[in-house]
């Protein structure tokens, strides 16, 4: 007769327990928390992602960092609502700290709440979910075929170009033309096909190292202020672009290399709306013309113009995205106080 492990649920309640759905959109984690965090004040989302930063930062590094995470893990923690018209907010954790915005991250959320908590979406109807995230009003929809299958998009925040063709020089590697664009966070567009660098995952590590180095440079080059909220001005990441994909219909593939030094595994939804918004400015989309864009891995989001109008004096758009996300687990983490790792490490 085999030993059988039985926890006796007396002995753990003395540890601090943090309760998560794990899930990925396009092979990217997203770990959103259920239950173990306190209440987060404050009378807006940036204001608490603030708090979070200032009071409650530890419970990040535990969940993001080994031995429960690890270098490339990110996370999100839903709030009641903050503005009128939306149904919750979202705030969003990574290797290195908080993000202003998450779009697989928003389409990972969104179909976890409709696929196995309390948002019900019926069979062959559309319904619309406002989220309040640190970067604005995220407009998410969720729809149900005659099959009962799910899909999930959403509408970005106005997102713009901020500068084309700058010219860096990158230590240890030479001059880099780099563009840079906001699609709810700010990215230096890298074309890699232009410098000779891979954007498979066998390269990884040379994306790495040149995409942290690449975004140190251009902040240096290029100081960034966002028009409207001081707390969104920072650059978040390197996007490397390449024209070779593996379905030879997509339009491209993107390599982001953000935070501190995370590989993106999906195309990244932040990514693809500055994208589109930078494809637009030169002329080379249409607006409502749907792109097929790749990731390190070759899965893919698609992208469109949903609309054109002005932002705070920039020519901008509302990028529609569409991508799809799968649960991976749930799990309860346990904090020993005891512990001299309890609020972990990170190798990387």
């Amino acid at each position: 007769m085999s030993f059988k492990l039985s926890l006796q649920q007396e002995k753990i309640k003395k540890f601090q327990s943090l309760t998560t759905i794990d899930a990925h959109t396009e092979g990217e984690p997203l770990r959103i928390i259920l239950d173990g965090y306190p209440e987060v004040p404050g009378d807006n989302i940036l204001a608490k992602r603030r708090y979070l930063q200032s009071e409650l930062d530890h419970l990040r590094q535990v969940l993001m960092y080994e031995p429960r995470g690890h270098a490339d893990m990110y996370g999100a923690l839903l709030t009641e609502p903050t503005t009128e018209g939306s149904d919750f907010g979202i705030l969003f954790m990574h290797n290195e700290g908080y993000s202003s915005m998450c779009g697989h991250g928003i389409i990972a959320a969104v179909t976890m709440a409709a696929e196995y908590a309390n948002l019900e979406v019926a069979t062959s109807s559309k319904r619309t979910i406002g989220i309040d995230a640190p970067a604005g009003k995220i407009t998410a929809y969720a729809e149900r075929n005659d099959q009962g299958e799910l899909a999930v998009s959403f509408d970005n925040v106005e997102s713009f170009v901020e500068v084309c063709d700058r010219t860096v020089t990158v230590p240890g590697f030479g001059e880099v033309r780099y563009d840079i664009a906001y699609g709810g966070a700010y990215y230096a567009y890298v074309d890699a096909d232009a410098i000779d660098v891979a954007c498979g995952p066998e390269n990884a590590e040379q994306l790495i190292q040149l995409g942290r180095a690449i975004k140190h440079a251009v902040m240096a080059d290029y100081p960034l202020v966002h028009p409207t909220e001081e707390d969104l001005g920072f650059l978040y990441g390197t996007i490397f672009t390449s024209r070779k994909t593996n379905d030879e219909s997509s339009h491209s593939r993107h390599v982001c290399i953000f935070a501190d030094g995370e590989v993106d595994r999906s195309p990244t939804g932040t990514g693809v709306s500055a994208r589109i918004a930078l494809l637009r400015h030169r002329g080379e989309v249409s607006v409502g013309e749907r792109i097929n864009i790749e990731s390190i891995i070759g899965s893919a989001m698609q992208v469109e113009i949903a609309e054109e109008l002005d932002f705070a004096g920039k020519a901008a758009v509302i990028p529609r995205v569409f991508g799809t996300a799968f649960i991976t687990g749930v799990n309860q983490f346990l904090v020993d106080m005891d512990d001299p790792l309890k609020h972990g490490f990170l190798i990387r």
